[in-house]
């Protein structure tokens, strides 16, 4: 019930989590046992022989209560991680790069140690009692009380205070100072979108606490020439209908600066929409920079524009061309011509088409005489 019950996994059953380890509190001291079994709830309550009553911390207090201190942390407590992003190229992403980070975290003060202020300045917060919690009691009505938990007002949830005579000058009391640093972020090979590069204890610094870490997140920019699909690299490649029908030698550029030479085989014919691929061409696979995935090239066939070559001589190119199919034409078939098309002019002739049939539906008898004339 303390699991399912823990302010981490249910921040509105705080209430009911402390009823848990209140029960677990008196099940566990055989003192306090024994005061229950003999005057149940009530006496618990009062206190009886318990030194005033319960005195409840923080929920990992209560948690580590139920566990022995080997509740959901093992090992001591770390300060929160800080996360930096940083934009990265997909060519230093291939060829891998070193890049300086300015960061600014918190450092123990090394004039206080830590402490606040000189020996002595650090007090118990007498709110409190050390606890970092206010707890206030309401009565509602007969047998109706209301019990309301806040963070200290005093000490604002920190257990103690600092007499400010006593007082650091330099961290003023906090503990800590701000501290710039610059970490080199090494950014391997094949490294993906969103990976994370983590600097273990160069987080905050926090008196008693360990110090977290640093997570740099990585952020993948989009390139002009490559797009990347897992290992493999996506690219466009232009060619002419001569180069498509009787082959063609075009150079690419790498993204290690690099020039492959693209050759058809003689005969081959590249269609419009065409995929083809360059084995251990693509990004190099991280933490196996030697393999490489695909260099994946889609094709775009330019047609030439029309009349390109004096009429009289298409017979010539046809001759070239596979034969045409055979066409079944109908004797009643009608000649049309192709036009360009234009989907806004074609929008607006069938609106205003539209429009004539609504007007004819709704003419009156003055209109049509008028037509007949």
């Amino acid at each position: 019930m303390a699991l399912k019950y823990h302010p981490d996994k249910n921040p509105n059953e705080t209430e009911k989590f402390k009823s848990i380890s209140q029960a677990y509190e008196v099940l566990s001291d055989p003192k306090k046992r024994e005061i229950y079994d003999q005057g149940g709830e009530e006496a618990i309550k009062g206190g009886a022989g318990s030194g005033g009553g319960f005195e409840f911390h923080s929920a990992m207090d209560i948690f580590d209560m139920f566990f022995g201190g080997h509740g959901r942390q093992r090992g001591p407590r770390k300060t929160k991680d800080l996360v930096h992003q940083i934009k990265v190229t997909l060519k230093e992403m291939y060829n891998g790069n070193t890049r300086k980070l300015a960061v600014t975290k918190d450092v123990i003060c090394e004039k206080c140690k830590g402490v606040g202020g000189k020996e002595g300045a650090v007090e118990t917060c007498p709110t409190c009692q050390g606890t970092g919690i206010q707890v206030t009691m309401n009565r509602l009505g007969p047998n109706m009380v209301q019990q309301m938990q806040s963070v200290c007002s005093e000490c604002r949830g920190k257990k103690e205070l600092i007499n400010p005579k006593l007082r650091c000058k330099v961290c003023n009391g906090k503990k800590t100072t701000q501290l710039k640093k610059t970490l080199e972020v090494h950014i391997d090979k094949g490294m993906k979108d969103g990976q994370t590069i983590r600097f273990a204890g160069e987080g905050d610094q926090c008196p008693g606490v360990e110090a977290g870490d640093i997570l740099i997140v990585l952020d993948e920019q989009d390139d002009k020439d490559f797009k990347r699909q897992g290992d493999d690299l996506l690219t466009g490649l232009d060619i002419t209908l001569s180069e498509a029908l009787c082959g063609f030698r075009k150079p690419i550029e790498t993204l290690d600066a690099r020039t492959l030479l693209v050759i058809t085989v003689p005969g081959e014919v590249i269609k419009h929409g065409d995929v083809k691929c360059v084995e251990n061409e693509g990004m190099p696979m991280y933490r196996s920079p030697f393999e490489r995935g695909q260099l994946i090239i889609q094709f775009t066939v330019s047609f030439p524009p029309s009349n390109f070559i004096p009429i009289e001589r298409l017979s010539e190119l046809e001759k070239l061309l596979p034969p045409r199919q055979p066409v079944d034409i109908p004797e009643n078939a009608e000649e049309c011509t192709l036009s360009e098309f234009n989907p806004k002019e074609g929008r607006n002739y069938r609106r205003g088409e539209a429009y004539d049939d609504d007007d004819d539906e709704h003419m009156d008898h003055p209109r049509v005489q008028c037509a007949s004339h």
